[in-house]
């Protein structure tokens, strides 16, 4: 390079003595398309340096807005959906019928035609019930010399030949007598697998047919006067309607509606409301009513929902609709069409309940004391008659009775009345008009007869408030319910987390997900076993542990976003500096090329010169 650093005007000599090719090649030097040094790399590097150190930072920024997403078991829950849509949770039903004093009757012959007739009545199983691919029906023929079974007789219940002698099955119409002594024959028949029992009494007089406390019915009378026919389709009415179904008539309630709450919990709460304390006040000894008539109950229904009781007092309180006096009735008479108004949810502040915080549900119960002014109140059905209770319910709210006090006196003009207590003996009378409400509520007839298409059949009610067929019936009904919800909330849930694959899905959720899949898991295998009240239990699970998953706080709390959202944040910040950064190093790399083909041209050009 130092021969740059001489002026032209010190050498002209030196120029003038170089050869005349060489002079040809300076001449033909031309700086714009020719180098004669080889270009550096040093910008090129620091260039694609701060490219690459973009690149690096790309995950490092995913990373810092990545969103925590524990796995769900998302073919596991598909599953559960289609075989829970695809066809209804049946379970298997094990019937006995027993026929006495009946000769010369073939015990095969009978269960074909009970079971005939009992498809007839099943042709299309609805969820919580029984079809005729998952029932066994066992027939007895005691004719008093001997006993001839069918193949279907279950060798742990078999009926006791001449058992029906020990014991008058028509003296004295002692039903529960009755019903005791059956009891007592068919205890057998009580263990895990259940069987529901119709024992047919071939006797002269009416035919009467009852249905007992436990699980099984009789059938009392001259039944072969009625015909053989009808004898079989009374039976398989009683299977069908009454054991499986629950004697549930139309327009009675659903079992979709079932007042439980999303986290299998009731409570009962108990309201005594006087309308106006300066006329009379009353009070009542609940924790009596509550160890005597409510303890049986909440036990009897524990597989089914988990139960709390509370009770309060309330004053001033008076109804929203109006009554008129009626000289028939001597009394103030509301009618069926002010119902939707009795209710004051101004002045009847009913929820008052810690414990009912949360998806539990609530069923007010309300003892309704009116004032001296409309004293006595009762309820005039459509018909023109007088309700019996006094009382009506609300579907999926509760129930209301209506107490008149002892002779609708005042205590007097005092402002501050004495108070009274409500007896035992009324107060027995309104729990069991409440006994019969929560038994609507849930489904289930509130009287004791069922009238069915072959006559009518007596119920007989129990002191726990429901039979055990009836528990029996609420088991299946709520289990199916629960297992169909259970899958309807976790499939939302597993659309809704694939929709967003920005939602946050903690270890929690996937752990109530996972836990959710094996109670329902378990609930088909309890209900194909016909195991009752585990299946109830395993599905209250299920259905809980869904909805708490869905309703996780950390799913509700935040607002979810697409990735095209999280772009537009961030493209305004890092775009612009990346654009250039990529330009740059695109005109680096293009100058770069370009100056090493300058070079190349000259090299080549010297090359061909030298030669």
């Amino acid at each position: 390079m130092a021969e740059f650093s001489e002026s032209p005007k010190d050498r002209p000599s030196e120029i003038s003595e170089l050869p005349d090719e060489s002079q040809n090649s300076v001449s033909d030097f031309d700086p714009c398309t020719m180098r004669k040094t080889k270009p550096g790399l040093k910008r090129l590097f620091l260039t694609l340096t701060v490219l690459f150190s973009f690149f690096l930072g790309s995950p490092f920024l995913l990373k810092s807005i990545e969103i925590y997403r524990s796995p769900l078991p998302f073919r596991d829950i598909d599953s559960l959906s289609d075989s829970v849509g695809s066809s209804p949770l049946l379970f298997p039903c094990h019937f006995q019928a027993i026929f006495v004093g009946f000769d010369n009757f073939d015990a095969y012959e009978l269960g074909i035609s009970i079971k005939h007739e009992m498809k007839k009545l099943t042709k299309h199983p609805v969820c919580g019930t029984c079809s005729d691919s998952n029932y066994t029906v066992s027939v007895t023929v005691d004719s008093g010399s001997g006993c001839a079974r069918n193949y279907n007789a279950e060798s742990t219940c078999m009926w006791r030949c001449g058992a029906i002698g020990e014991f008058d099955l028509g003296g004295g119409g002692d039903d529960d007598g009755v019903d005791e002594f059956l009891g007592s024959v068919l205890g057998s028949c009580e263990g895990f697998r259940k069987v529901y029992s119709v024992v047919v009494v071939n006797r002269g007089g009416e035919v009467r047919a009852v249905v007992g406390k436990y699980r099984h019915a009789w059938i009392i009378g001259g039944v072969l006067e009625e015909g053989m026919n009808a004898m079989v389709a009374r039976v398989a009415e009683t299977f069908v309607k009454v054991f499986v179904n629950g004697g549930k008539e139309e327009g009675s309630i659903h079992g979709e509606f079932m007042p439980v709450g999303a986290d299998g919990r009731i409570v009962l709460s108990f309201n005594l409301l006087n309308a106006d304390p300066t006329d009379w006040i009353y009070g009542w000894d609940f924790q009596r009513i509550d160890e005597i008539l409510l303890a049986p109950v909440i036990k009897a229904l524990g597989p089914v929902a988990n139960i709390s009781v509370e009770s309060q007092v309330l004053y001033h309180t008076p109804k929203s609709s109006f009554s008129y006096w009626d000289e028939k009735w001597d009394s103030y008479i509301f009618s069926t069409k002010d119902l939707p108004f009795f209710v004051n949810s101004n002045e009847w502040h009913l929820d008052t309940s810690i414990a009912a915080g949360g998806r539990s549900k609530i069923l007010q119960f309300v003892v309704y004391i009116p004032s001296a002014k409309e004293c006595p109140l009762l309820l005039q059905l459509p018909n023109g008659e007088i309700s019996v209770t006094n009382a009506f319910i609300s579907p999926m709210w509760g129930g209301v009775a209506v107490w008149n006090p002892p002779g609708c006196s005042r205590d007097s003009e005092s402002k501050h009345p004495a108070r009274h207590t409500i007896s035992p003996q009324d107060l027995q009378k309104v729990f069991e008009i409440f006994m019969g409400q929560l038994r609507q509520l849930f489904g289930l007839k509130s009287d004791s007869l069922y009238a069915g298409a072959s006559g009518t059949t007596n119920l007989l009610a129990s002191e726990r408030g429901f039979t055990e067929w009836e528990l029996d019936v609420l088991s299946r009904q709520h289990t199916c319910f629960n297992l169909v919800s259970c899958a309807t909330t976790l499939g939302s849930l597993s659309r809704l987390v694939q929709s967003l694959p920005r939602m946050i899905i903690m270890d929690e959720i996937g752990k109530q997900v996972k836990f959710s899949l094996e109670a329902a898991k378990l609930t088909q295998s309890n209900a194909s076993l016909g195991i009752y009240d585990a299946s109830a239990v395993s599905s209250r699970q299920a259905r809980s542990l869904a909805e708490d998953a869905f309703f996780h706080p950390s799913i509700m709390s935040v607002s979810y976003y697409s990735f095209e959202h999280c772009f537009a944040v961030y493209s305004p910040f890092f775009l612009p500096v990346s654009m250039h950064v990529l330009l740059a190093a695109f005109r680096e790399w293009r100058r770069y090329k370009q100056e090493t083909a300058k070079y190349l041209a000259w090299k080549k050009k010297a090359k061909v010169a030298a030669s």
